[in-house]
């Protein structure tokens, strides 16, 4: 004994030193895996054509990146070592049964076919389970990170107690195929734990007559025997292992799917000429195109198309005929169905796609600005450019001055998507990051619509020096930008339907003359304008803040409590899950006895008792396995349905928090769209990891531990104390590695969300991206990223895997000193060899179900930090409460919608230093219509802004009526405001309910439906579509063009038939045709509502009732168009400077 004790001691330290470097590999080898699988799905999306991403969405792709990439690495992590360690171990321990003992093995294998047959079975419909788990948290992804990118449209509509049971109905699928893959781990664990122990029991039979015959001696027998179950209880703990490795198949099937993909446009490819020179000559030779997620729906039907270099062109018609997509063909987004886009008489499939984007600059209706500074922006723009270049392009922009009036200048942070600046300023960026690159090609599409008017008339200047030379294609609705150009062509069907200069179309008095004279000309410029454009985006910020969400987190204590109470509805599953968790443990300490009265009927020298015992305990046996074949099913089972229904639950509640906070929280870059939905995929997975499959293995652990030592003071309580004075040591250990868990998570997962936030902004601005030809360095600085912090994170791996080591070579320390007290009590006889045999029976079990079961501590690490962010959200009221029912809410016949803004003073709560109004006093009367006119940032969209109460004043009071506006219920008061923006917004459904959502309060008729989309001038157009009202308007309206975007936000706020009517730049987008009739349709919607509308354009407004001129946040003039006239004050000047 005191040999084997020795032994152990020393085998204590080479586990130690063995069981360390198994950790330390797998996880090191684990890291740069997912490092490595990370960058090359990313790189993949970033060189796919346009037309997979109108199919498929960038939530979808960010769950990959995060939810799926997550769960491949848990399998290929350290439990894919455990995995390997304790099948080894069980190959290894047949390996020796048969070498020692072949017959009695053989009998013990009879159950084997069954075992793999059924763990195959089970394996594949587990996989393909968790495949299917995936892709519909992949939907779910989708649905999130659109209402999170338009959460002021969503909120403004009242929206998001529709979005919230939205977001949840696409995770009823994910519930579904999760409680189907528990169900398929229970059989397959239960069937495996059931057939080994039916085998055990048919070698105890067979053994005992093997013995009894004397083929076999006892020791020989028990050997065999002994190594056939510590072999057995190696397999049944490399299930779990197993599992997560199918699981880990399952999300793998996404992501690779992704990864081996070929884009039929590969913008990476270095195939293709490079020409030495460009002219710019273009020339479309009877182009048919039709947008492949719409098929159905022409688009050009044989266009034929020629722009001579060094000319400008203007392409006119009205929206849907083709202008865009000329654009977009032309930079090669999409290929032609038939004919062929050639530059200098080559077709473009023939020119590298890298050198030709290039050589094209384009800037957009809807400037694109990322979440990084000021300077990175317009920087990007041409790689390379200085920082003298950048002030200069900002001054030609006129957008210098008003950058240096914000505190850090430059270095300012203009959030998600530019939110934190006006559309004006965004615009001005947009154009001095155009001016830094010089394109032989421009493509403009109403490059100016966001210009004031003061800003306009300074920047035309700029643009007509830095036109000359280059080949130009301009896009415009608005006729009086185009009238100088060299050529002017109309679109009509998808075909060139006539072409000529201003003159001579005027002349010839055909569709462009119609055109021109149904639109308001207020004025006509004397010059084109032209505008340099490559759509730069600096994607990945430099400054040096990083996400903090999860590091500065202190874990609440009462975070479990909180779990199980939400849990609080299955408690039924719950708690017949922990009974059969209990009663798996149970079964481990219930062998030790098993064999303990299998050594001592051995130890009897009647034949006929050894046979009567061996019967007995066979039957035993087959007792056990049929008890673990249905606790291990119903633990997986039960816990499945607890487990994927509160996962459900965590997640609409999750969502449900994040959509309830006020726009001020989401201005924040911590909360950007890409960080929201990284945590909304990862925080209910962890959250259902730790109830669902660890909450399972403590309870057998309990059930294990407690019985083992039950069983040990009763049969030696002198070697029991010695055994348990080892476990405080071993839970000691375990509470180290958690503690060095939760900071090096904490540290990991906070750096992983502010890198997924800018992979998630990249994809989904893909079209700046690509026009930018930006992929490969996005990608390298991504890469960078990811890698960095790598370093950092194997050196707590280190210590991790030292402390779970040494935990280890614990467990074979106390296996030595229980040999060596119990032969010191053997020979006091103050145990006898049977008690002995079971003591160390428990030990051995209890030690194998303590490793596994401490195996998923990581899991309780990540869902108690998981739990504590969800908590602290959903405790966390914002001071604008979404969700909140209180205040008041007028009668209908009793409000009549007056506005009265009184000493507002306002600034931004991510701009602090910047104050935006300085005591605005300001009213609209009941039916008044309001005109707000100024130059950028002045604050008129701030002051919609306030009436929507998306933030609140700091300084002063906003009245509806006679009531204070937060006095009012807030729901009620957005539901009587109408708001059309300058960027329009859609949601990747159809038509009709895009228009529907309009109103959310109630279900939208759709003869309502028909009715608004007729007074915005859209019916006509839908109806021309082959699925009608039904046709899915793509991912952001991608599927429809500027103009047919806007008049479905403008039948969407008619729909809702508003008190108060909010226009921001409501028609800047409607070509000619339109526009009149759009207007006329927005001058009836104005009768009796009280309206502001925000103008650069000043003919739009000169019938207000009242027009405000905003200057430094304050009212500088106001009246009605005559009066400011005559006054010939700021507002005369606008006008002068639009003549």
């Amino acid at each position: 004994m005191i040999r084997l004790s020795l032994i152990y001691l020393g085998g204590g330290f080479v586990v130690s030193l063995v069981a360390f470097g198994q950790v330390y590999l797998f996880v090191y080898t684990s890291e740069r895996q997912v490092i490595r699988m990370r960058l090359a799905f990313y790189r993949n999306i970033m060189r796919q054509e346009m037309a997979w991403f109108d199919a498929n969405s960038c939530g979808e792709m960010t769950v990959k990146l995060t939810d799926d990439i997550s769960r491949i690495h848990e399998a290929i992590g350290d439990k894919l070592g455990t995995a390997v360690q304790y099948l080894s171990g069980s190959i290894l321990g047949f390996i020796i049964i048969f070498y020692y003992g072949w017959e009695l093995a053989l009998i013990m294998q009879i159950g084997a076919p069954i075992l793999v047959l059924t763990f195959a079975i089970m394996g594949v419909a587990y996989t393909n389970m968790s495949a299917l788990e995936s892709q519909a948290y992949a939907k779910a992804g989708g649905v999130a990170e659109e209402v999170f990118s338009a959460i002021r449209t969503v909120q403004a509509l009242n929206g998001q107690e529709k979005e919230a049971q939205r977001y949840e109905n696409t995770l009823v699928k994910a519930k579904e195929y999760g409680i189907k893959k528990s169900i398929a781990s229970g059989l397959g664990q239960g069937a495996s734990w059931g057939i080994v122990i039916c085998n055990l029991g048919l070698g105890f039979w067979y053994g005992g007559k093997l013995v009894r015959d004397e083929d076999y001696e006892v020791h020989e027998m028990m050997a065999v025997f002994m190594v056939a179950l510590i072999g057995s209880q190696c397999l049944g703990l490399a299930l779990p292992g197993v599992m997560t490795v199918n699981n880990g198949r399952g999300a793998a099937y996404g992501v690779y799917a992704i990864i081996e993909r070929m884009s039929a446009i590969d913008s990476a490819s270095e195939a293709g000429l490079r020409p030495k020179t460009l002219t710019g000559n273009i020339t479309l030779k009877g182009v048919h195109f039709s947008y492949p997620s719409r098929a159905d729906v022409k688009i050009l039907k044989g266009l034929d198309l020629t722009v001579p270099a060094g000319q400008t062109v203007a392409l006119v018609g009205q929206s849907g005929c083709g202008k865009s997509t000329v654009v977009q063909l032309l930079q090669r987004f999409y290929d032609p169905d038939a004919g062929q886009v050639c530059i200098d008489g080559v077709n473009i499939r023939e020119i590298n796609i890298k050198w030709l984007r290039q050589n094209v600059g384009i800037v957009g209706q809807e400037p694109v600005l990322f979440a990084t500074t000021i300077g990175e922006n317009i920087k990007y723009g041409r790689e390379g450019t200085t920082m003298e270049e950048v002030i200069a392009a900002c001054k030609n922009a006129n957008a210098y001055d008003f950058i240096m009036r914000m505190p850090d200048g430059f270095d300012t942070h203009v959030g998600e998507r530019g939110a934190q600046l006006s559309g004006g300023q965004k615009q001005r960026i947009a154009i001095a990051r155009a001016l830094v690159k010089n394109p032989k090609i421009l493509l403009l599409d109403e490059a100016t619509s966001a210009l004031d008017t003061e800003s306009e008339a300074i920047v035309q200047d700029a643009l007509d020096k830095a036109s000359k030379g280059r080949t130009t294609l301009i896009i415009a609705h608005r006729l009086s930008t185009v009238m100088n150009a060299d050529s002017i062509v109309v679109f009509d069907n998808g075909k060139v339907a006539e072409r000529g200069t201003h003159k001579q179309l005027m002349d010839k008095q055909g569709i462009y003359f119609d055109l021109v004279s149904s639109q308001f000309l207020f004025h006509r410029r004397k010059s084109l304008l032209l505008l340099i454009i490559i759509v730069a985006d600096c994607l990945l910020q430099k400054t040096s803040a990083k996400v903090d969400l999860v590091s500065q987190l202190e874990v609440a204590p009462n975070t479990w409590r909180r779990i199980f109470k939400l849990s609080k509805p299955e408690w039924f599953f719950v708690l017949v899950g922990s009974v059969a968790a209990f009663a798996n443990g149970a079964m481990q300490p219930a062998w030790s006895l098993v064999l303990a009265e299998a050594i001592e009927a051995f130890a009897h020298e009647s034949k006929s008792h050894q046979k009567d015992k061996m019967r007995d305990l066979s039957f035993l046996a087959l007792g056990i396995g049929l008890g673990n074949f249905f606790s291990y099913f119903l633990q997986e089972y039960m816990f499945g349905i607890s487990g994927e229904t509160l996962t459900m639950r965590v997640r609409g509640m999750l969502f449900k928090a994040m959509a309830r906070q006020n726009i001020a929280w989401f201005d924040d870059p911590s909360h950007e769209t890409g960080v929201l939905s990284s945590h909304l995929a990862m925080e209910a997975t962890f959250v259902q990891g730790a109830v669902r499959t660890s909450f399972g293995y403590v309870m057998l652990f309990v059930g294990n531990i407690g019985l083992g030592l039950v069983i040990s003071f009763i049969y030696s309580w002198q070697l029991a104390l010695v055994v348990g004075a080892f476990i405080p040591i071993i839970l000691t250990m375990k509470s180290i590695i958690l503690l060095f868990l939760i900071l090096f998570l904490m540290a990991r997962n906070a750096y992983l969300f502010f890198l997924l936030k800018e992979a998630m902004e990249s994809m989904d601005n893909i079209r700046t991206v690509s026009a930018l030809t930006k992929e490969q360095t996005i990608y390298d600085i991504f890469s960078d990223r990811l890698w960095k912090p790598f370093e950092k994170n194997m050196k707590s791996k280190f210590w991790i895997s030292m402390v779970s080591g040494f935990t280890q070579g614990i467990t074979y320390w106390a296996f030595g000193a229980c040999f060596f007290y119990g032969s010191r009590l053997l020979k006091k006889d103050d145990v006898s060899f049977g008690d002995i045999f079971r003591v160390l029976g428990c030990i051995v079990f209890c030690s194998m179900q303590m490793g596994r079961s401490m195996a998923f501590a990581p899991d309780f690490t990540k869902a108690k930090l998981a739990a504590n962010f969800i908590f602290q959200l959903h405790d966390k009221i914002p001071p604008i409460d979404a969700y909140s029912k209180e205040g008041k809410k007028p009668a209908q016949g009793s409000f009549t919608a007056s506005l009265r803004f009184r000493g507002i003073h306002f600034r931004y709560p991510m701009r602090q230093d910047v104050k935006i109004l300085n005591g605005l006093d300001l009213s609209v009367e009941p039916g008044q219509t309001l005109a707000l006119v100024g130059e950028s940032g002045c604050g008129k969209s701030t002051t919609v802004q306030l009436v929507e109460r998306f933030y609140d004043p700091e300084g002063g009071q906003l009245c509806l009526d006679n009531y204070g506006i937060k006095d009012l219920n807030i729901e009620w008061l957005r539901s009587q405001i109408g708001l059309v923006s300058q960027e329009p917004i859609l949601f990747d459904r159809s038509i009709a309910d895009n228009i529907a959502y309009g109103d959310n309060s109630r279900t939208v008729s759709m003869d309502e439906i028909i009715q608004a989309a007729k007074s915005a001038n859209i019916h006509n157009f839908v109806q021309s579509l082959p699925l009608g009202y039904d046709t899915n308007v793509g991912s952001k309206g991608t599927q429809l063009s500027g103009g047919q975007k806007q008049r479905v936000a403008i039948a969407r706020a008619l729909i809702r038939n508003p008190k108060i009517l909010l226009l921001d730049e409501a028609t800047s987008a409607l070509d000619n045709e339109s526009e009149k009739i759009v207007q006329e349709a927005l001058d009836k919607a104005r009768a009796g509502r009280t309206c502001i509308t925000i103008a650069h354009r000043l003919t739009t407004i000169r019938d207000a009732d009242k027009i405000a001129v905003f200057k430094a946040g304050v009212v500088h003039e106001i009246g009605t168009h005559d009066t400011l006239m005559e006054k010939q004050g700021l507002y005369y000047s606008l006008q002068m400077a639009q003549h």
